[in-house]
């Protein structure tokens, strides 16, 4: 049995605060990049598709490591990992700088997500894994949103624009991972750890994808304001502000935070998943209102709704996950489940992309929003046939 106490729960919360707003700092800085090293739009995105790219694989072996040789170690060394990715972003000078620092914030992530995600489970002081999917969703929202709040209005206001953000979460990332080393584990699994294919175990497989596919549109959506939204808002309201443009990328996912600390009152979760998604889709419809009417106000209302949609969505899709998780094999489903997340993010970002460079920006982000906002109506249609199904099968 774990040991539980407050305060290896609250550095754990911390640490994983520190690593998201870490990785998200590039945001509002991608159309500065772009503008001074003369790259594309589809660069743009294979920059932050990199990340996603490397984290994926990352997750599905160091899930399996954390299992085997404890929590503590693998977080504490993605930290550490992270730091070294923020200290290619602040030096950086090309734009090979930009994907070697993007691949290490990637593997940073991939180390240290499955791990913390299922030690907050294992550390929760009272032992409910309801209260850790919450603080689970909240950090990796609060953090991602943080990020691109953070970095624009450094980078508007304070000297060094294009370093001192990163050097700021440099030094949080290496205080954070000296914390982590003192806080307590569970013993580990043991075994010999091997490179092995993502798997789940038969009898969750049909709640893990259903959740999954619910997890992974309402991050496309995310990962849409964290990548090119920041450079398409510049174009479209004519505008260079570095922190107006974080402010509309982190709106999403503070609004997502808020939203969850509303539902994580009420026992709402059997019903969060199909309204969170309904709630994408009116997101996408504004966004795509937002380009004819040039509109912020379009902008910011589209960011407010996915948010709120956002929140609901992951929340309850977290908390299954934790629900269906076996004890010895959580970090293991937890990684296939986040990884499940970025594959789909990864693939939404790099054709945004590739749209954009032979057809316009309204556009290319209305192609995006039909294929994601139709997903998401597939996703409400299984939640809702499995929860008619289900007292049908009780009976």
């Amino acid at each position: 049995m774990p040991e539980r106490a407050g305060r290896p729960f609250l550095i754990l919360t911390v640490a994983f605060f520190a690593l998201l707003l870490g990785s998200n700092l590039p945001t509002p800085l991608y159309a500065v990049y772009r503008e001074r090293f003369g790259f594309s739009s589809v660069v743009l995105t294979l920059v932050f598709a990199t990340y996603m790219l490397v984290l994926v694989p990352t997750l599905l072996l160091c899930g399996q490591l954390s299992d085997r040789v404890g929590r503590r170690r693998v977080i504490a060394a993605g930290l550490v990992t992270a730091a070294v990715g923020l200290g290619l972003f602040a030096a950086a000078t090309d734009t090979v700088w930009l994907f070697a620092a993007r691949a290490v914030q990637g593997l940073s992530v991939g180390m240290v997500t499955g791990a913390a995600t299922a030690g907050l489970v294992e550390l929760e002081p009272h032992g409910d894994r309801g209260r850790a999917a919450f603080y689970a969703v909240i950090v990796q929202g609060a953090g991602s949103s943080a990020g691109p709040l953070l970095a624009g209005a450094l980078a508007q206001w304070a000297p060094e624009p294009r370093a001192l953000c990163y050097l700021v979460a440099l030094v949080l990332a290496l205080l954070a991972a000296a914390a982590v080393l003192t806080i307590p584990e569970p013993k580990p699994a043991g075994g010999r750890w091997r490179v092995q294919r993502p798997s789940v175990p038969p009898e969750i497989r049909a709640g893990f994808w259903r959740a999954s596919l619910t997890a992974g549109t309402v991050w496309m959506v995310a990962a849409l304001y964290l990548s090119v939204v920041p450079s398409y808002a510049a174009k479209l309201l004519d505008t260079g502000n570095l922190a107006l443009l974080g402010a509309i990328a982190g709106s999403l996912l503070a609004a997502s935070c808020v939203t969850q600390l509303i539902a994580s009152r009420r026992d709402g979760a059997p019903g969060a998943q199909p309204l969170g998604l309904a709630l994408v889709v009116a997101g996408l419809v504004a966004l795509v209102l937002a380009f004819p009417l040039h509109s912020l106000a379009a902008l910011f209302a589209s960011a407010l709704l996915g948010g709120a949609g956002h929140g609901l969505a992951f929340l309850g899709a977290q908390a299954d996950i934790n629900e269906l998780a076996p004890i010895e094999r959580r970090g293991e489903v937890t990684g296939a489940f986040i990884s499940c997340i970025y594959f789909g993010v990864a693939a939404s970002a790099i054709g945004v992309g590739l749209i954009s460079t032979t057809l316009s920006l309204r556009t290319a982000v209305t192609i995006f929003a039909v294929a994601v906002g139709a997903t998401a109506l597939a996703a409400i249609a299984w939640h809702v046939s499995t929860r008619i199904r289900a007292p049908q099968a009780a009976r």
